[in-house]
Formats: C-alpha cells, structure tokens, sequence
C-alpha cells in the first residue's frame, strides 16, 4: 500500500505543479512547439472526457473519479503485488489530479475543466489530441492492468490459482511483481 499511496502522490504533485505552470505561463489556446516541432504546449480546458468526448457531463465524470478513488483505496488493503500497487498507484493520482481540476476551476464546484497542455505531432503533422500528466499516469495504468489481468496476476500478487511464491501457507504474503 505504500508505494501505491508514494506512487500517485508522486503523480498528483508532477501532475499538479505542470498545470501550475502552464496556467501561469501559457495563454489559453497558445501553441508553443518544442523538441523541434514533435511536441507542443498549449493550454486548453477540456470538461468532458478523454478527447474532449461528452462535454457537459463534467458532474458526472467528477463523481466516477471520486467513486475510482474509493475503489482504489479500499482495494490497497488487498494488495500485495508490486505490480499491480504500481497500477492502481498511477490511476490513483491521475485520477485525484483530474478531479482537483474539476472541483476548484472555473465554473465552479464539480465543473470546473481540466487543464490539458501536451499534444504530440505524428509522422504527416497531425495533431494528436490534447492531453496532461494526469491522462498519462491513468493510461498507462490502464494498460499495466490489462496486462497483469491477462497474464492472470492477482491482487496478492499470485497468478490465478496458485500460492504466492514462497508461501508457507503460514498467510504472509510476498510483495512480488506477480511471479
């Protein structure tokens, strides 16, 4: 559970003190292209989702995220798997980094949007969509835990339907990647 809670307020911090920055240095709508052109700062505020999708249910995508937050915290007194304390530790902070935005900016309490800055170009100079340090953190959770979940890993840390390794069957559990 600790490096879990150490992960996502490691995240929440980076997260928090980039829209600082970006909030104060950066106009709204202003591109800036850095890393000769492959990335751009800007600063946008999405309500909605993740490609601004459902915008106007920023109530409702306050709640589900105050809701992935308890799941979260209630399912770390489970955990002893590194893995998936890594998992849930980065959607953890992305999670409560997003919501920060969305209960104190404008327009106000539930509301507000979120501060995205980051895009990236492709390959033809299309802009991809418009993201930040919170997105980033709940995607690659996201992926970590399908990958856990589909080689079987548990939240214990074993693979289902076996004991963690160098279980005494005492009941201690190793902290493991989930081998």
């Amino acid at each position: 559970m600790r490096l879990l809670l150490l992960l996502a307020a490691g995240v929440f911090l980076l997260d928090l003190v980039t829209k600082l920055v970006v909030v104060a240095t950066i106009e709204p709508g202003e591109d800036i292209r850095v890393l000769g052109g492959a990335l751009y700062l800007t600063h946008l505020r999405n309500t909605g989702a993740a490609f601004s999708f459902a915008e106007g249910f920023t109530v409702v995508f306050s709640l589900v995220a105050a809701a992935v937050v308890v799941v979260i915290v209630r399912t770390a007194r489970r955990l002893f798997s590194t893995g998936w304390a890594v998992t849930l530790g980065l959607v953890l902070g992305g999670a409560v980094g997003n919501l920060i935005d969305r209960i104190f900016r404008d327009p106000g309490f539930l509301r507000g949007g979120v501060v995205d800055f980051l895009s990236v170009f492709g390959p033809d100079g299309d802009v991809w969509p418009v993201f930040n340090v919170a997105d980033s953190a709940i995607v690659c959770g996201g992926v970590l835990g399908a990958v856990l979940a589909l080689r079987g890993i548990d939240f214990d840390g074993t693979r289902a339907g076996t004991e963690p390794a160098g279980s005494t069957g005492s009941g201690s559990r190793p902290v493991t990647m989930g081998e």
